[in-house]
């Protein structure tokens, strides 16, 4: 346990301390609200993993806050939060802990305490900024220094007077190659302990700041690093809530990945040739430069063996990078400074790191069967950063299975969890058999079938991987301008957008502001504040989008947002269920897809006052077998494939013009 319980009488029940905290935001309550508050707390007190589906509007975040609050108090144990996104993380220690301590604190023995937690790499690094300070002693005109060294410069001056070292409390903004020159990945550190900085590290101060508190708030890598490694960053729980668990999957597969890239072999070699270690760093060097021929000689896509230059190339970048770390290990110099100590045996963990992907390579390419790989290898080439070869897990469910579920009561929730009408797909994701978990959908306070049109273009050509027919564009169109705007595109990649919204430009009398122009955050703020305006977009907006009231009152999901036929992973996945005896078509592409369309689709009602249509301009939704199961994890809204009923229900709504036309039931 982390702190004593707390002496007295047990605290009010979970119903009386919601009641409170719903009266003291100024809300009503919520039939599913209450019924997920009871279903949490039931679970936490018997041990049961939760699986919720809350609908928008629901307010589960409260439904899920106040159980773990009442639950810390009773028992003296951290309950920890966990979500995907850092503006969750944000909105739940700024805005509704705070809100809710203030309400429910003269219902309870004492103030509820919180914190959050982020992952190592998010902290200001004391040590890399001491050990890479060449060049910035003053010395340097700043006339002379690079974009990247004047940011480096404003980070460094930042680091005197910052209390936490928090990237997020860097208000100039810092892009993620010059924080990576600051900061430290948990596989990089070398510990508190071994670092001379370590009474004086941001991450040390924020894990105690951590470690007494009621109700810990991290993100979904840090929970996965904490279960694999034994528990050894976070606070002793026995509690779990995982908001945004729609997004486990992804997050932890990104966690526990690895990559190899010419440029970090680079870097890593001229970091060691600083600090003593030549003819190895050279090696390495030389090793990086076949590397970077084999790679640019390798088509993109998933690999599942190595051709006699790849294999000489990697077992080059091994044996140089195992040479370097034993060189600089034996490299003392003449009274080595404590940052060149310190250095060594950061670069020490760095390179154990590439090696460990080096290993991770061999060991899956080497393997006889591809369907018997438990990592997924493919060369990726860009501009930038550049190309590289990417060592992914074939499957994250067995390590969720082992480390998480065994350890702590686990509750589960998203707006979408259910796909085809069940949590099936869901629990075998993240390594949970039907027996092992409950489930339960406490729907939402909209009405979707009396406030949204589901309008499936039916007589559009069945999308291809080839040019978009002009059919599609005339169909937008006569949408949007039904619409007035008001229109949220959403499409399955980024060239459909922009060319979606090149075409469109000249034909609607409304602005379109295309994701890429300005960041996220700004496009919706443009997009919600101009009613007539349209977004288009890919990925982040299908998930990212809450504007509410008629800035968006049509979403276009331009085809169903199958992953690419030739994406590594899903492939690789796919294959494996094949093999398995299950049906790999619908258990990741269709299951990939019945998730997006979910979210994509629950972009549109946003209040209860919300009313509109979501457009799919294609007709498989309608005329594959598949359909029906996409359906089935869509919000239940009335459902057309009529043209004129859906303008014509546009019209109306908007005030564009009002034509005879059928309107949606109720």
């Amino acid at each position: 346990m982390t702190h004593t319980p707390d002496d007295g009488p047990e605290p009010a029940s979970t119903r009386q301390l919601l009641d409170c905290a719903v009266a003291a935001v100024g809300g009503a309550p919520r039939t599913g609200q209450q019924t997920m508050a009871d279903e949490v707390t039931r679970a936490i007190e018997s041990g049961t993993h939760l699986a919720v589906q809350a609908g928008t509007g629901t307010g589960k975040s409260l439904a899920y806050l106040v159980p773990a609050i009442r639950q810390a108090m009773i028992t003296g144990d951290t309950v920890v939060v966990s979500t995907a996104t850092i503006a969750l993380q944000r909105q739940l220690v700024e805005r509704d802990l705070p809100r809710l301590a203030d309400a429910l604190e003269k219902l309870l023995p004492r103030r509820p305490s919180f914190a959050m937690l982020k992952g190592r790499s998010n902290y200001l690094c004391r040590n890399k900024i001491a050990a890479d300070d060449t060049g910035r002693d003053g010395l340097l005109d700043p006339a002379e220094l690079t974009e990247t060294g004047r940011m480096v410069k404003k980070i460094v001056d930042w680091a005197a007077t910052t209390d936490t070292g928090d990237r997020d409390s860097f208000t100039d903004g810092c892009p993620d190659v010059v924080w990576r020159s600051v900061s430290v990945s948990s596989r990089e550190c070398i510990g508190a302990g071994s670092c001379p900085f370590g009474p004086d590290c941001f991450a040390e101060a924020a894990k105690d700041r951590a470690r007494d508190v009621d109700v810990l708030v991290t993100n979904h890598a840090l929970l996965a690093i904490d279960a694999i490694n034994g528990g050894m960053i976070l606070p002793e729980h026995s509690t779990v809530i995982i908001d945004e668990a729609h997004e486990l999957d992804g997050r932890i597969t990104s966690v526990a990945s690895h990559e190899i890239s010419p440029k970090a072999l680079v870097m890593a070699a001229n970091r060691g040739k600083k600090i003593g270690a030549g003819a190895a760093a050279a090696a390495l060097e030389s090793a990086a430069g076949d590397f970077a021929d084999w790679l640019s000689s390798t088509d993109d896509g998933r690999i599942t063996d190595l051709d006699e230059s790849g294999h000489a190339a990697i077992n080059s970048i091994a044996e140089a990078l195992r040479d370097m770390r034993r060189e600089i290990s034996g490299a003392a110099g003449d009274s080595p400074s404590p940052e060149e100590t310190t250095e060594k045996k950061l670069l020490a963990n760095h390179l154990t790191d590439l090696a460990l992907a080096c290993q991770r390579l061999f060991d899956c390419v080497l393997h006889d069967e591809p369907a018997g790989h438990n990592d997924v290898v493919w060369v990726e080439k860009q501009q930038r950063p550049g190309n590289r070869l990417v060592i992914a897990p074939l499957q994250v469910s067995d390590l969720l299975a082992e480390h998480l579920f065994p350890s702590a009561t686990v509750i589960m929730t998203s707006a979408t969890l259910i796909t085809g009408g069940n949590f099936r797909g869901f629990a075998t994701s993240v390594g949970l058999s039907p027996d092992e978990f409950t489930g339960i959908d406490v729907g939402s306070p909209f009405d979707p079938a009396r406030s949204g049109i589901l309008y499936v273009a039916r007589h559009l050509p069945t999308p291809s991987r080839g040019e978009v027919d002009d059919r599609v564009y005339d169909e937008m169109e006569q949408l949007i301008m039904a619409a007035g705007g008001r229109t949220l595109g959403l499409f399955a990649s980024r060239r459909a957008a922009d060319t979606a919204a090149e075409v469109l430009s000249g034909r609607i009398p409304f602005t379109i502001f295309k994701q890429g122009d300005s960041s996220t955050g700004v496009l919706v703020d443009k997009f919600a504040n101009d009613e007539n305006s349209c977004l288009f977009g890919t990925l982040s907006l299908w998930q990212g989008v809450d504007v509410p009231g008629s800035a968006c009152s049509l979403v276009i999901i331009d085809k169903i947002p199958f992953p690419r036929p030739d994406d590594p992973l899903f492939s690789a996945r796919k294959q494996a269920a094949d093999a398995a005896g299950r049906n790999g078509f619908m258990e990741v592409a269709a299951g990939h897809a019945a998730l997006l369309l979910a979210q994509g689709a629950g972009r549109l009602l946003r209040s209860v006052t919300d009313k509109g249509v979501v457009a799919v301009l294609d007709n498989r939704l309608v005329t594959k077998r598949y359909g029906s199961f996409l359906l089935k994890s869509m919000p239940p809204m009335w459902t057309t494939t009529d043209t004129a009923t859906v303008t014509g229900c546009l019209h109306r709504l908007t005030g564009t013009g009002s034509p005879a036309a059928e309107s949606p039931p109720g």
